[in-house]
């Protein structure tokens, strides 16, 4: 069989095949809301740090605007349309989803080594619970940790970690932050629950969600989506359905959805903040490639070494990334304690950004700390003020 010749992209087309596909140009299905962003993406990452919210619901407001945190949350997990399990990392994905990461459980239960020891009886000691009264918390079946240290989980905690990655438990919301576990033989419908699937099936299905979600990406990219191996995205990626392409000044082979080649990208661009956690975003090397912009998450780097700010929040407005803000709240204001402007043009996008996001979480003003950029301080702020007025 012959390989089939590479379409060639411009910069730019691949620049807006990606945000088609990740959901920022073109009119939103606000009819399929939430659980449309989700199926869309096909992960939604979740993380503990929350700022203006958590990355999880920051997502489908920078895709749909000012939707309720409640409908957020509501639209995961109610009526059994999502799970978590680990993908690009811990990530809400869709139910229809599961036999798909067959692969993955196989992969967990054949592991020789883990870093948690296992106390003996635990694991079945957690299975009957659940039977018996789930769902529950790990606090509720008996305890989380053992110390006050965040690594030093309780044999309960190890458990039914443990039964989660097997499968034989599934995450089914979080409560309070916390996971609440059932039985996957309750939580998940009866057309869904098996692991009949082979690995080749699996990759092939994740291999073609990723490049449909991504518009178009190299090899690392689309096998970073649901945190593939190269080898495993090699296999299978003649017959995933994507197609090669080749993407100016990109130096790399590159793939692409067949769909998203059939129509130029169009429509109107979002103007909002994005979670660092972002799916458009989240990978820095494709990052840089697409919009030439440097973005790395310092929460957990020293603050006398951070250069954007704890929790920088990139712009995106015009299908580019503007700018940077770091924010936090005191009572209902919004603080920009750090912004970074790409310029003077990017003044106005920043403003509509934060003052959008200010209404959200229901601040009703915002001040600005520090701009990176001090002859750009005075137009900021009076851009806010038209804007807030």
């Amino acid at each position: 069989m012959t390989t089939p010749r590479p379409i060639p992209l411009s910069a730019d087309d691949a620049r807006r095949i990606a945000l088609r596909a990740q959901g920022f140009l073109g009119a939103p299905d606000r009819r399929a809301g939430v659980r449309g962003v989700l199926r869309h993406l096909g992960a939604v990452q979740l993380d503990t740090i929350s700022v203006l919210a958590r990355s999880h619901e920051l997502i489908p407001y920078a895709r749909l605007g000012a939707v309720g945190r409640r409908t957020v949350d509501d639209a995961y997990w109610t009526e059994t349309h999502a799970f978590e399990y680990w993908s690009h990392a811990a990530c809400i994905l869709p139910i229809e989803e599961w036999p798909h990461f067959a692969f993955r459980r196989r992969a967990y239960r054949s592991r020789p080594h883990w870093n948690h020891e296992l106390p003996e009886g635990a694991y079945d000691q957690v299975v009957k619970q659940l039977r018996a009264e789930g769902p529950l918390t790990a606090t509720e079946l008996g305890g989380a940790k053992k110390t006050s240290e965040w690594w030093d989980w309780s044999g309960t905690k190890v458990a039914v970690e443990r039964a989660l990655m097997y499968g034989e438990v599934v995450c089914v919301e979080r409560r309070g932050w916390k996971r609440v576990y059932d039985l996957a033989e309750r939580a998940i419908p009866a057309a869904l629950l098996h692991d009949e699937l082979d690995d080749a099936e699996c990759l092939r299905r994740l291999v073609r969600l990723a490049g449909q979600s991504l518009g178009v990406g190299t090899r690392a990219d689309i096998a970073d989506y649901h945190r593939l191996k190269g080898e495993q995205f090699d296999a299978v990626i003649a017959d995933s359905g994507l197609v090669p392409v080749t993407v100016e000044g990109w130096g790399k082979p590159a793939w692409a959805d067949p769909v998203a080649l059939e129509t130029a990208p169009r429509g109107r661009h979002r103007t909002t903040l994005l979670s660092p956690f972002d799916s458009l975003i989240w990978e820095r090397a494709r990052t840089e490639r697409i919009f030439g912009f440097t973005h790395r998450l310092e929460a957990y780097v020293p603050k006398p070494k951070r250069v954007y700010g704890y929790f920088a929040m990139p712009v995106l407005a015009g299908g580019r990334l503007v700018g940077r803000v770091d924010p936090a709240r005191e009572g209902r204001t919004l603080v920009a304690k750090q912004v970074t402007l790409d310029g003077p043009k990017a003044v106005p996008a920043v403003a509509e950004a934060l003052v959008a996001a200010a209404g959200w979480v229901d601040c009703t003003d915002v001040r600005v700390e520090r701009v990176d950029a001090p002859e750009l301080r005075a137009p900021l702020t009076a851009e806010l003020a038209r804007a807030l007025a």
